[in-house]
């Protein structure tokens, strides 16, 4: 354990716990947004008390996200100091336009979201809800263009051993962008929208807001059928292009060590990189070659390819390459049931299928974490790609015992944050959207004024004055 190992963890750390935030707050952003500009259109107040039930949780996690958030840029400065030193002249400035754009719009329009549906007309709360989606949607835009840079980087010269703009559009739209942008807000929408399928599920197998819980079932389960094979299509794009940019990446993925035609698809091994090969393997024939080049005999090329010190760790890409892929392929299984069930009429009234979206309604979250360690553990030894090392970019003047102690602090003030967060999260969970008010009015009629008053008891003053309101009014 030195200062080197212990800042990759506590960043690990950080933004792992930082990124379950955006995985649920991007999707459940737009979510919302369909929600009240259906409200709008339909006038249906089932969708409206949805609305507002998901608003607040979307209150919570924004909130979370932010704290959590506050904290990643000061590891730049403490622990990542020549990187920061290096390249902030381009890192910088896509941070800065993220907090311009993203976080500019979010903070003007999240106030009217929260708390002006009564003080704004109808279609500008709708538009308040659509502006904070598309401001949640910007801010991925511009995390992974720094994320893409330091992967494929682009549009740069390098003087004085600092990396200078040359080109701020090849910059931002390096050759892995596109592919990793769509690959990973689909990812956010997908975890959202199990998510809300959950929570249908779960109020349904409780037989609890019935009306609430099939308008979430089926919005969710007719976007996750567009969405969750769009994902597969995207994800396979997406590895192409990694092969073309990152070939050392997708063969730890793969675990192929020997460079070859016609390779095999690992299903399950224990990868041995002291050894150089894979334990206990159970592979395809010629099934990787197919799926990485779409030919059964395309060359795909091996680990021994690079010099030992310049791959990255097999063992940790594999298995997590393997857990994203195997809760995708759960995914798409859970959607398809349902697709049929709803066809026959029968997705509400099936327990053991509720009981399955209850189950399978975390797993994008995992499927995220596991994305995500896949492309920054494969990335490595590389902070940015082929040009600067990790072990380059950390402070130097650390020392094992500055790390730990910040180690330690992040560890349990996060505990605590996102403990107490899940707990009022769950709460809400429990209580539910709000009740229906045109039911809640008839079964129990408005009492006449003299009664919320107290005039007819001599009392009228001090009541209304209690309640907030002026006498006369």
């Amino acid at each position: 354990m030195d200062a080197l190992l212990l800042s990759r963890i506590q960043f690990a750390w950080v933004i792992a716990f930082h990124i379950l935030l955006p995985a649920f707050t991007v999707g459940l952003a737009c979510y919302i947004a369909t929600l009240e500009v259906r409200w709008w259109i339909t006038k249906d107040d089932t969708v409206r008390r949805l609305s507002a039930y998901w608003i607040k949780i979307f209150a919570i996690s924004f909130g979370m996200g932010v704290v959590s958030g506050i904290v990643m840029p000061f590891q730049f400065g403490t622990n990542w100091s020549r990187f920061s030193d290096q390249a902030s002249n381009i890192v910088g400035s896509l941070l800065a336009y993220e907090v311009v754009t993203a976080f500019f719009l979010e903070a003007a329009f999240l106030g009217v979201l929260l708390f002006g549906r009564n003080l704004v007309p109808q279609w500008a709360h709708a538009l308040a809800a659509v502006l904070v989606g598309l401001g949640t949607l910007m801010s991925s835009f511009w995390i992974l263009a720094v994320n893409s840079w330091m992967q494929t980087p682009r549009g740069y010269e390098i003087v004085d051993g600092k990396y200078l703009p040359t080109s701020m559009f090849e910059i931002i739209f390096t050759p892995s962008f596109p592919y990793r942008l769509t690959h990973t807000v689909i990812a956010f929408l997908v975890t959202t929208a199990f998510v809300i399928l959950g929570v249908g599920a779960h109020y349904l197998r409780h037989n609890r807001f019935p009306a609430e819980s099939r308008i979430m079932m089926r919005m969710s389960l007719a976007f996750l059928g567009i969405m969750v094979p769009l994902q597969v299509l995207v994800g396979d794009l997406h590895g192409l292009n990694t092969l073309e940019h990152q070939p050392v990446k997708v063969a730890a993925m793969e675990g192929l060590w020997e460079t070859g035609r016609g390779v095999p698809a690992s299903i399950f091994a224990i990868p041995d990189q002291e050894a150089e090969k894979n334990h206990f393997e159970v592979a395809i024939p010629k099934f990787a070659s197919l799926y990485l080049t779409h030919e059964w005999d395309g060359e795909v090329k091996g680990l021994k390819d690079w010099p030992k010190e310049d791959r990255p760790p097999v063992a940790i890409v594999y298995f997590a390459f393997r857990i994203m892929v195997g809760i995708g392929l759960v995914m798409l299984t859970t959607v398809i049931i349902g697709l049929v069930l709803w066809s026959k009429k029968r997705l509400f009234d099936r327990p053991w299928y509720l009981r399955l979206c209850m189950l399978v309604s975390p797993l994008g979250f995992v499927a995220v974490l596991a994305g995500w360690t896949t492309t920054e553990v494969g990335r490595q030894p590389w902070v940015i790609y082929g040009l600067m090392r990790t072990s380059e970019a950390v402070t130097p003047s650390l020392t094992t015992s500055d790390v730990a102690i910040s180690l330690a602090t992040y560890v349990i003030s996060y505990l605590f944050i996102f403990g107490a967060g899940f707990i009022l999260l769950r709460r809400l969970v429990r209580i539910g959207p709000p009740p229906d008010e045109t039911h809640e009015s008839q079964a129990h009629p408005k009492r006449p004024l003299s009664a919320v008053t107290g005039h007819d008891k001599g009392v009228g003053v001090p009541v209304m004055r209690g309640l907030g309101g002026r006498h006369d009014a």
